[in-house]
């Protein structure tokens, strides 16, 4: 059973995330100040410190809950589309990240933008990075039945990375990026490329 002291400590370090999260949403990571974050959570400053390390492992909680909102619209989407062809799951997928993005554009970003010390990401978050590509993985192993499964694997996170760089750019309306309202438009595209070709 949990003392009193531990209670109070995962109340607040709960609390902390939701005002964290809801900060991050609505102006990025750099809108995160730990002096606002304890007047707004009715604790000390020195408080944050003895739930977290420090704001990058709070970011870093906060990101473990994107994942797992990333993680429940592209399975919801691909299992309201019903049965579908791998490469149609791929896309289907794919316009789900975009949707998340669009619809949730600074967390999204958090999720790319946390400054890790040139450290490597804790095991939790890797694991959490990991189930998102484990949905990818799944259609590019019928796509691709030769690959071995460290091969998918990587093929997987190329095709992560290609629908990344898209969204990426058509969000930041970058020169070299497809336009903001054809960003769905070109992903397909690309997909259905790739997997024709196969």
């Amino acid at each position: 059973m949990a003392s009193k002291t531990e209670e109070r400590r995962a109340a607040l370090k709960e609390k902390l995330v939701v005002l964290a999260k809801a900060k991050i949403a609505a102006g990025g990571i750099g809108s995160l100040k730990a002096r606002e974050l304890a007047k707004d959570a009715g604790c000390a400053l020195g408080a944050i410190y003895t739930v977290f390390d420090d704001l990058t492992a709070l970011i870093l909680a906060v990101n473990a809950r994107s994942f797992e909102m990333l993680r429940t619209t592209v399975t919801a989407a691909v299992a309201q589309a019903g049965t579908q062809s791998p490469d149609q799951r791929l896309i289907t997928m794919s316009l789900a990240y975009l949707q998340f993005a669009q619809s949730q554009p600074y967390l999204w970003r958090a999720l790319f933008e946390v400054d890790l010390d040139d450290g490597p990401a804790p095991d939790w978050y890797r694991a959490e990075l990991g189930g998102l590509m484990a949905l990818i993985t799944e259609p590019m192993a019928e796509i691709f039945p030769e690959l071995s499964a460290e091969e998918t694997a990587l093929t997987a996170r190329a095709m992560f990375s290609s629908v990344h760089g898209i969204v990426l750019l058509g969000l930041d309306r970058a020169t070299s990026g497809v336009p903001h309202d054809q960003i769905g438009a070109m992903i397909t595209l690309v997909l259905t490329r790739v997997v024709r070709n196969t």
